[in-house]
């Protein structure tokens, strides 16, 4: 296949475009067959000689939302290019580190998917390795976030990203026609009626109006929650794109609302844009002072309509007294259901010994783990099923 030198050195478009579309699937593009068929056949109507063509062609078929563009467009520099310029790349002297230029956070995803020697294998050794993953991914269910190597810490968020939480409705106050609604809906009913001068009354209802109830996540950003963190942010980001009522607060030393930083279509760029956002990732932690500045400031607006509250931290406050206690009341009082997930729980033999914790503990409806695949598993089936309001419930997971 001969691109101006851009072409690898198999030479056969086939298997070329084969390739290039399993390259982009390890990116994180949905490329399916139908579109390696298309690209294919388009390719056939070009100039291939051309650089600019041939990537406006794959581009038009395998780019379907405007997020991708970025990321077609650095797996495309990175997958047709001539062995002889790999080689003298790697060959070459690196830029001093005040030089080099820090690539988009979506390119590294590139990059990393690039270096994975799968995109290019035989379709027999991709399902030898899919049989051998089954256990793998079984293991990655129950290990701990915090002893994850970096391959198992990508291959866990590639499976958060696919996480879907069901649309829980809640009922609100206003009602909307129902044909099996139990409330009577008069002006309807008096305006069908006039129609037939009152001679034939079609009974007209009213039903209650359902949303999704409200997510609002509160979440620990010290140094011993920096993994777990991290991670639920993915997860947080996922569900984001279903449900438009989502708020992130992240808290430390102080508090920082992520939210409109979290909701960029993209993972990495919408995790980096937060990360940006704060300026004590990975410092110390002030709990009291974080929930008054929240209670204080954002209450208000974002926890009406019933919403629920996810408060992810370990507990371990530097200053546990009275003042804890009170606003997590506050708190408590103030949302519809308040779960606290705590890594802590990975241990068998956890009690609650802290004095943060002793303070804490009272004020919430649900006490969960949050350290593996599993345990946000079972979170997703606790936010499906409605609880009471305040039942307390110490959840550990077997995993």
């Amino acid at each position: 296949m001969a691109i101006n030198h851009l072409a690898p050195p198999t030479g056969n478009i086939a298997d070329n475009v084969v390739g290039f579309a399993r390259a982009l699937r390890a990116a994180g593009l949905p490329v399916g067959p139908g579109a390696v068929i298309d690209a294919m056949n388009a390719l056939q109507l070009i100039e291939i000689g051309s650089r600019s063509e041939v990537f406006t062609t794959l581009e038009s078929i395998f780019v379907k939302r405007r997020e991708h563009a970025l990321i077609f467009k650095q797996a495309f520099d990175l997958f047709f290019r001539a062995a002889e310029e790999w080689k003298s790349m790697l060959d070459s002297v690196p830029l001093p580190a005040h030089a080099r230029k820090k690539p988009p956070p979506a390119a590294r995803r590139v990059q990393e998917a690039m270096s994975q020697p799968s995109y290019h294998e035989e379709p027999q050794a991709q399902e030898q390795e899919l049989r051998l993953a089954v256990s793998d991914k079984e293991i990655l269910q129950k290990k701990d976030f915090a002893q994850m190597t970096a391959a198992e810490i990508a291959e866990v968020t590639r499976a958060i990203e696919k996480m879907r939480l069901p649309q829980a409705e809640l009922e609100t106050r206003r009602y909307q026609p129902d044909a099996r609604g139990l409330k009577l809906d008069m002006r309807r009913t008096i305006r069908g009626s006039l129609r037939t001068g009152g001679e034939i009354i079609d009974i007209r209802k009213l039903g209650r109006i359902e949303k999704p109830a409200p997510i609002v996540a509160l979440l620990d950003i010290s140094g011993s929650m920096s993994e777990y963190t991290r991670l639920f942010l993915h997860f947080l980001h996922a569900i984001t794109d279903a449900r438009k009522r989502v708020s992130v607060f992240l808290f430390g030393t102080r508090l920082t609302n992520v939210t409109r930083a979290l909701r960029q279509r993209d993972p990495d760029e919408a995790l980096a844009s937060c990360s940006a956002s704060v300026e004590d990732w990975a410092g110390g932690t002030r709990i009291a002072t974080s929930l008054h500045t929240f209670n204080k400031l954002w209450a208000r607006r974002v926890l009406g309509q019933g919403a629920v509250v996810l408060l992810i931290s370990d507990g371990l406050e530097r200053e546990a007294d009275a003042k804890l206690a009170f606003e997590m009341d506050r708190l408590h009082r103030s949302c519809r259901r308040l779960i606290w997930l705590n890594p802590l729980l990975r241990y068998d033999g956890f009690e609650p010994k802290a004095q943060g914790i002793k303070m804490m503990l009272p004020h919430v409806d649900e006490f969960r783990p949050v350290h593996n695949l599993s345990s946000i598993e079972g979170l997703i089936k606790a936010l499906s099923v409605p609880l009471p309001v305040h039942h307390l419930s110490l959840i550990r997971s077997v995993a």
